[in-house]
């Protein structure tokens, strides 16, 4: 058990997830996941799922993503918090590095998502499709960022491009945004679903980036770009605003790294 621990009290626990962690127990995962490091740590036996069938785990990151992830302690602090995010007066902010230049240097991206085919895949709904759940995002432009010709090239050529994928990541794979994303929803894959559908994928997503980019993202950037960076919400007791925050983990630091300002 390996738990970073950001924060503790009597009713909540504030967790540093890294990335590659499942959450929640499934019955086609065989690995162990957050839910039952959590049953460790609360000492929880054997048939006891704990504080909402589920150790206390309020909401959940995807497996790639990284970051602040909230643990309620009591079935009063379970029901608040549920309530709080429902309520959407909980504040979460995310970094995400994401494929090409941003025009605009902040937007809002609305749109009903739903499971897309197989293999876990979601989308947004056309307008006259039927189903699907409303979801809202909005987002703001840090900074942007090249990939430098010369080491684009070199790469490519080290890994054994022909100059057709060449030409293709010339044009696809130089230009960068880095943004802080608030998602004003909690649906499955918003912010990644989101993104690309206003044609800016977040790097190194093996669902959703183009295969071709995939890739290449790969070779310099391992995991997912998304990482849950910060949040907000009213303590349990006290109703005193909480903010906790995580910094930047180093795979993700070490990515930017090939990386300009442009």
């Amino acid at each position: 058990m390996n738990l970073n621990i950001i924060f503790e009290n009597s009713d909540i626990l504030v967790l540093d997830k890294p990335s590659g962690l499942i959450v929640n127990r499934a019955e086609t995962t065989k690995e162990e996941t957050l839910q039952d490091q959590l049953a460790e740590y609360f000492q929880l036996k054997s048939g006891d799922f704990g504080i909402g069938e589920r150790a206390g785990i309020v909401h959940r990151l995807d497996r790639e993503t990284s970051g602040v992830l909230v643990i309620a302690k009591t079935q009063k602090a379970f029901i608040y918090m549920q309530n709080e995010f429902k309520e959407r007066r909980v504040k979460k902010e995310y970094a995400a590095l994401v494929h090409g230049r941003l025009r605009e240097k902040s937007g809002v991206i609305k749109s009903r998502i739903a499971r897309i085919g197989k293999f876990g895949r979601f989308g947004n709904l056309k307008e006259r499709e039927i189903g699907g759940r409303e979801s809202e995002t909005d987002f703001e432009l840090v900074s942007s960022y090249q990939y430098p010709d010369f080491s684009l090239e070199k790469i490519a050529q080290d890994s054994g491009y022909n100059k057709s994928r060449l030409r293709y990541l010339g044009k696809n794979a130089l230009d960068y945004s880095l943004l802080s994303v608030f998602p004003k929803t909690g649906r499955t894959h918003q912010i990644r679903v989101h993104l690309k559908s206003i044609g800016h994928p977040v790097v190194s997503d093996s669902i959703y980036a183009p295969s071709k980019l995939l890739k290449f993202d790969l070779l310099w950037c391992p995991r997912l770009f998304l990482h849950a960076k910060s949040i907000s919400f009213s303590d349990p007791k006290s109703k005193k605003i909480l903010n906790f925050k995580s910094d930047l983990p180093n795979e993700l630091k070490n990515a930017m790294l090939f990386l300009t300002i442009s």
